[in-house]
């Protein structure tokens, strides 16, 4: 990632340093909203239709719509959750690349959002409604499994009693969003791929794939040509099979077959010829 190194030398003082705790406070904030204006919700999501109209500031309060607004105690669990991931990598990764991780994935998902603006316009489908599939979970998903990346075998206490690792969660919850990306429509398809565009970007960019590089490919393959013309030569004319009687070997005939005798006493080798027809040799 030297681009990044070049960015950070650049810009990096400019980031935002305990950027998850910014991330708790926005969706404590944006719950207390709902909770006390429960229709105020509707003039913070991400419409693009209305953005063009003039409503500029919904480029940035869909951030305020928390993840879930389901049971304030699972909420609250959630916050914890993520607020202890998203610290975890920012100390790994350092706090320029996880600004650059976490608002990338908010670009992307407003980028998203106005491709699929513009799918419905072409279409012929409805543009107001975009909102409702531009959330914030899928940034928190990103963090989830970029953490599963980093630390796969960690165990955490599922319900606070099941101890599972980190990697087997990642399996579950990537299986349950590829069941999403299945079974919604074209907008919710569009949405779900730009907000995890950043963690597919931080997967791909961490692999090694230089092992599956055609350079390396034939590397090993002239190896282990020159290893097996070097096993060649070092064994020269010693060969694996010899008759006891006639002296002949593998390199003679490569049709011959070659048994051990179990009545001469001794590692006496005979050819099909002599096998039955050898006069057994005994010790005195």
């Amino acid at each position: 990632m030297n681009y990044l190194n070049k960015l950070e030398r650049k810009i990096g003082k400019y980031a935002i340093p305990n950027l998850s705790l910014w991330l708790v406070v926005t969706y404590a904030l944006g719950y207390l909203m709902m909770y006390m204006t429960p229709g105020i919700i509707s003039y913070l999501m991400l419409e693009p239709a209305m953005v063009l109209r003039g409503q500029v500031w919904r480029l940035v309060t869909w951030v305020l719509i928390p993840p879930s607004t389901g049971n304030i105690f699972f909420y609250i669990i959630m916050i914890m959750l993520y607020y202890s991931l998203g610290t975890a990598l920012e100390r790994t990764w350092g706090t320029f690349r996880f600004n650059v991780y976490i608002f990338g994935g908010m670009i992307f998902t407003v980028i998203g959002a106005f491709v699929a603006y513009g799918f419905l316009s072409v279409t012929g489908g409805l543009t107001i409604g975009i909102g409702y599939y531009v959330t914030t979970y899928y940034i928190n998903m990103a963090i989830f499994l970029a953490f599963a990346v980093c630390f796969p075998n960690m165990q955490i206490l599922l319900w606070f009693i099941i101890p599972v690792r980190m990697k087997w969660m990642a399996y579950v919850y990537a299986a349950l969003t590829i069941y999403d990306f299945v079974t919604t429509g074209a907008v919710g398809r569009i949405s779900i791929a730009a907000a995890l565009l950043n963690f597919l970007i931080f997967y791909l960019s961490t692999r090694n794939y230089q092992r599956v590089s055609p350079k390396e490919v034939h590397r090993k393959y002239v190896f282990k040509t020159q290893m097996r013309d070097a096993e060649m030569r070092h064994s020269g004319g010693v060969t694996k099979h010899k008759c006891a009687v006639c002296g002949r070997t593998e390199k003679d005939d490569p049709t011959l077959e070659f048994r051990f005798c179990s009545k001469c006493d001794g590692n006496y080798e005979y050819c099909q010829d002599h096998l039955f027809t050898h006069e057994h040799i005994k010790r005195s």
